[in-house]
């Protein structure tokens, strides 16, 4: 089983004038979960995971299996299927077996294979879903459009509010997309809705960044296929003195890591992007103008505009206080560290034995001091 764990800040010295949280945080095991890429928590204290059918296919729906992709976590221990039990029950399941090969199916109004639930600064819950799923055997299907999109949800009245779906020339069918952040400053966008990045960090195709208009529901690429967002070749991460291989699929031959950006995180002035791949150790950031540009130089610019911000350690999930510093896990130090822009450097905040793979994260340093992450 993975564990969630809270992390319980104290702070207690400064650089650059910024309160900096110290190594010697605490770490509590809040409960146990099945496999989950994320958690993240309303500002009333709502907890909501997901449960990727692209990780594992005990994960999948299949029409009849009652799967749930989404859930919304309570005290007692149990989970509610959110933000409805029919959303997360496909008809006829998560992945269409009358084409050839299996692909998965091609619904907008259902949950296919959701990897990350993520509350905005208005505490709206978006539910990022990849549109694959894997089969029983553990195949990957491709996503049929309609499969990969980002839906929104109120979760006062617990309903569906937007629906954006992704076409296949930003969501391709290979496509993994991973994490989201956002940034709803009115001024960024001519539909004053804001704006939503997001990683595809596909082990098999082409990995960048993908971007939405909230307002308009228009999404685009950068950094398509660019280095800095592919996993860096020959990459083989170290776990307790171990190398750590991939398995791309049933029967296939062992490969070095091949995952690309995948941890996401915005500054606190929401004027910069950072990311890195899983395939990796670095920490990379993007003016977030050059990835909201669409001009025709606009990918050139970007590529251009990509900062090398120096090694983070191998890890999956981002998070950003309200310092602008830049959390990131490091499951070859069991550890968090995080990443100060005023000094470029990596400090370490938290080294537990029971840190391994920190994935997305959700920050409350304004109210309460604490980081909930899925491990």
């Amino acid at each position: 089983m993975l564990l969630a764990h809270l992390l319980r800040l104290f702070i207690s010295t400064t650089i650059n004038g910024l309160p900096v949280p110290t190594h010697h945080s605490s770490l509590k095991k809040t409960r146990r979960l099945t496999p989950v890429p994320g958690i993240t928590v309303s500002k009333g204290g709502r907890k909501f995971s997901n449960y990727p059918a692209g990780l594992d296919p005990n994960n999948t729906n299949t029409g009849t299996n009652n799967r749930h992709a989404v859930a919304e976590l309570t005290a007692n221990g149990t989970e509610t299927p959110y933000p409805s039990v029919e959303i997360n029950n496909p008809p006829n399941g998560a992945i269409n077996y009358t084409t050839t090969p299996p692909t998965g199916a091609n619904y907008q109004d259902y949950l296919i294979g959701v990897q990350s639930v993520v509350l905005d600064p208005q505490d709206r819950l978006w539910i990022l879903d990849t549109g694959r799923a894997l089969t029983e055997e553990g195949t990957l299907v491709l996503a049929s459009p309609g499969g990969p999109k980002l839906i929104g949800v109120d979760i006062e009245s617990d309903t569906v509010i937007q629906t954006i779906v992704f076409p296949p020339t930003v969501a391709y069918p290979d496509s993994y997309l991973n994490d989201v952040r956002f940034d709803l400053r009115p001024h960024i966008t001519d539909s004053g809705k804001g704006v939503a990045y997001i990683t595809d960090s596909s082990s098999e195709g082409r990995n960048g960044i993908v971007i939405v208009d909230l307002g308009t529901g228009e999404s685009w690429r950068h950094l398509d296929g660019a280095q800095e967002s592919r996993a860096e070749r020959g990459f083989v991460p170290y776990v307790w003195g171990e190398p750590k291989y991939y398995i791309p699929g049933p029967g296939l031959p062992l490969t070095t890591v091949p995952l690309g950006s995948d941890g996401i995180a915005l500054s606190a002035d929401g004027e910069h992007l950072y990311f890195g791949p899983v395939g990796g150790r670095t920490l990379y950031s993007i003016p977030t103008e050059r990835l909201r540009d669409r001009s025709q130089a606009s990918e050139l610019l970007a590529l251009g505009a990509v900062n090398n911000r120096g090694e983070r350690g191998v890890s999956d999930g981002f998070e950003t206080d309200t310092n602008g510093f830049i959390y990131a896990g490091n499951m070859e130090q069991n550890e968090i560290g995080f990443h100060n822009p005023k000094n470029a450097s990596m400090t370490l905040f938290v080294r537990d034995p029971r840190i391994s793979w920190v994935d997305t994260s959700k920050s409350s340093f304004h109210c309460t001091g604490d980081v909930w992450m899925r491990n």
